[in-house]
């Protein structure tokens, strides 16, 4: 499974883009669990959000959602976390 996160907005509007693919890894089932959960949260459409607040987009197979700060699941938070720190 291939997860992908960007980032866009925040004060200085410097956009960022990870990915991460659970194939052959051994905590992959840990991910697609918190995949599964961060996308349960998500809009259709880009919500509205703070001024100089960051705006993402997760993308999941075929599905993408999109969110933003402050109004982050608690999912939402760790896998965008975590793909944006470990993803390439």
């Amino acid at each position: 499974m291939r997860i992908q996160v960007s980032r866009s907005g925040g004060f200085a509007g410097i956009a960022r883009e990870r990915e991460i693919d659970t194939a052959g890894r051994d905590d992959g089932p840990e991910w697609e669990e918190l995949a599964a959960s961060a996308l349960d949260g998500g809009h259709e459409a880009p919500p509205e959000g703070v001024p100089d607040g960051f705006r993402y987009r997760i993308t999941i197979g075929g599905r993408t959602v999109h969110c933003a700060d402050p109004k982050l699941t608690d999912a939402q938070r760790a896998l965008i976390s975590r793909v944006l720190k470990e993803g390439a």
